[in-house]
């Protein structure tokens, strides 16, 4: 039986473990044996982003210690795997040893929608969903990873789930980690336009491959009172 080992995020695990737990029950129905590597943490993303690079090295190097033996790793997010996947080697271009370990993990960190095309290649997992859905395409999964059709495809094998486009799919929804933070008005705004985007498609769920987005998102229909929901393409596709 193949085996991968699953990294859960820091969003997935302190906000929405369903989505960890949908995943490993997609992974396994398609009979892959799942590891959960206990001393996992974060990738190192929310120092990265912020500009303190030593913390994100000491980070960084944990997960790398911690992965180090997986055959592959799978991920929830796209934007966690852009971190390892790419700046891991910025981070430690000036510490061999770290950076050739990176280098081996590279091609063995996959976002969980690449992997089951591309790895397990698989399209069809048995999943079932009576919902109207819209697709959001996250910026570092689509503009770093390249992934655009594969969500689509995935979703457009589940039973009773009938996918329409949103006209601003590929817009930013304004979460960009600390940005919210930093920049309220501004991206709140973003999101503002991202939900009338969501309205005029006149679906009832949005879909995506990064929590993060996926809160952000959730929270600007909360607060527009829109009974629209929100969920994980790991929980779609775990649904039967």
């Amino acid at each position: 039986m193949p085996r991968a080992s699953i990294f859960v995020t820091c969003i997935v695990d302190q906000l929405f473990p369903k989505v960890g737990v949908a995943m490993l029950e997609v992974l396994e129905r398609i009979g892959w044996q799942v590891d959960f590597p206990e001393r996992q943490t974060c990738c190192g993303q929310p120092a990265f982003n912020t500009g303190f690079r030593d913390e994100a090295r000491t980070v960084a190097r944990h997960f790398l210690d911690v992965f180090r033996d997986a055959e592959y790793i799978v991920v929830p997010s796209g934007s966690c795997t852009t971190m390892i996947a790419h700046h891991y080697a910025e981070l430690f271009a000036d510490e061999p040893e770290w950076l050739a370990l990176s280098h081996r993990i590279e091609p063995r960190i996959w976002e969980f929608s690449k992997f089951l095309l591309e790895v397990a290649r698989v399209e069809e997992v048995g999943a079932h969903l009576e919902r109207v859905a819209t697709f959001h395409d996250s910026c570092h999964g689509l503009r770093g990873l390249g992934i655009k059709d594969g969500p689509r495809r995935l979703l457009s094998h589940v039973r009773g789930l009938s996918l329409r486009e949103m006209d601003a799919a590929e817009e930013c929804c304004g979460f960009g980690g600390t940005f919210c933070v930093k920049f309220p008005e501004i991206s709140g705004g973003m999101a503002r336009t991202k939900i009338d985007s969501i309205m005029r498609s006149g679906a009832d769920l949005v879909v995506g491959v990064d929590a993060s987005c996926l809160l952000q998102i959730q929270g600007a229909l909360s607060r527009a009172g829109l009974a629209i929901g929100t969920m994980h393409l790991a929980e779609v596709l775990a649904h039967r």
